[in-house]
């Protein structure tokens, strides 16, 4: 099923980064980056399905050239603590072909970003399978201007409206509803929600949905990027550590640098909060499943009841008893029809968080295998369930 990503970072120069380089990286190019002197030349990259430079409709034309335009921008910001650009990274829906995520693309970057009078450099990736990518995660890069676009080139000063949490959940929202809309015309059934789980979960518990409300019941998982994808080795143990500056008691400096406790502090590595979550997302779905069995047990006691009594003899000494029967094999009837409906939503309900559980566990034993360079094994209990820390 397609899945919701997007996420908004500013590029920061006091962090070293240029960002000149980060627009060659993106779209696969070879760019002067003036300001340090070098050419920034990523032409053998791979997984760059498309790239372009979508302006305001009256911006100066060399604000389209790529090398023209980021370096530019690196000569107005004179600050070291500078931030020169937006960047934008967003998941795209696997289900749609090449052509449609870049339509997909296209109209949202210009309604929401080039509307404004941003410039916006964007680069589309896709999933490189002789790199171990995952095969569904297609995505675009959308390196945006903080200035406005004009005739003249980009202002002096930045536009501050765009910096507002409010702006970033108006373009949650509208991502989110630009997929459905595309997913919707190819004839896709897969949505994306932009909404936590949390109010996803509470919404289908009021409409009802107890499948749905049942799939949402797990704890968000952390984004775990390329570098902690690709390690073939566990990270090294924390430990404790001499960190400064020096403190100052009563006036004076004291020599001695703290000890800062890592052990205490670090909760693991990033993969490995994610495979912690995995395994509680396991148990809290064979949980939940336990108690679909159980009701569905009860269910089915009640069944056999009510089932005795709508094949209940009718041969009674009065016409008042026979009546009696009738009425309650009526009933009977029409609580075995409310029970076979409700046995049949907990029978699916019981399926799905197997299915779910399963899939919590599989994907944790592959962060293992990953994490360890396949050398951990995955171990069984005496249920012959994988094993999963507590």
């Amino acid at each position: 099923m397609a899945s919701y990503h997007l996420s908004a970072q500013p590029v920061k120069r006091s962090e070293g980064r240029s960002v000149v380089a980060m627009a060659a990286y993106r779209a696969g190019a070879l760019l002067k980056d003036e300001r340090r002197g070098v050419d920034a030349d990523y032409r053998r990259r791979r997984g760059v399905v498309h790239a372009e430079i979508l302006a305001p409709d009256d911006a100066a034309e060399w604000l389209l050239d790529r090398e023209s335009l980021w370096n530019a921008v690196e000569r107005m910001e004179k600050r070291r603590d500078a931030q020169l650009a937006r960047e934008i990274n967003m998941a795209l829906p696997h289900e749609l072909s090449d052509e449609e995520r870049l339509e997909l693309v296209r109209s949202f970057v210009r309604s929401e970003f080039v509307a404004l009078g941003m410039v916006a450099d964007f680069a589309i990736h896709a999933p490189v399978p002789e790199k171990g990518d995952e095969p569904r995660n297609h995505h675009v890069h959308v390196l945006l201007t903080m200035r406005q676009a004009g005739g003249g080139g980009l202002r002096r000063v930045k536009t501050r409206e765009w910096n507002s949490d409010a702006m970033l959940i108006a373009w949650r929202k509208a991502w989110a509803e630009h997929q459905n809309r595309m997913l919707g015309r190819a004839g896709h059934k897969a949505r994306v929600d932009h909404r936590t789980l949390a109010v996803r979960r509470a919404e289908a518990s009021r409409s009802g949905d107890r499948k749905l409300a049942a799939e949402l019941q797990r704890e968000p998982e952390v984004h775990v990027g390329p570098k902690v994808r690709n390690a073939r080795a566990l990270p090294p143990a924390s430990r404790v550590r001499k960190v400064g500056p020096k403190r100052r008691r009563g006036g004076r400096d004291l020599p001695e640098k703290r000890d800062l406790q890592y052990p205490e502090l670090d909760q693991g590595s990033r993969a490995q909060w994610t495979m912690s979550k995995l395994a509680g997302n396991a148990r809290s779905y064979e949980k939940a499943a336990a108690k679909a069995d159980r009701q569905a047990a009860l269910l089915r006691q009640r069944q056999a009841y009510f089932a005795g009594l709508a094949e209940g003899a009718d041969e009674t000494r009065d016409e008042s008893e026979r009546e009696a029967w009738a009425a309650r094999r009526v009933h009977a009837t029409q609580r075995l029809a409310e029970i076979a409906y409700w046995l049949g939503e907990l029978d699916l309900l019981f399926l799905t968080l197997l299915g779910i559980r399963e899939n919590q566990l599989v994907r944790r034993s592959i962060w293992a295998n990953r994490l360890s360079g396949g050398r951990e094994r995955i171990l069984t209990g005496g249920r012959g369930r994988p094993w999963m820390p507590e």
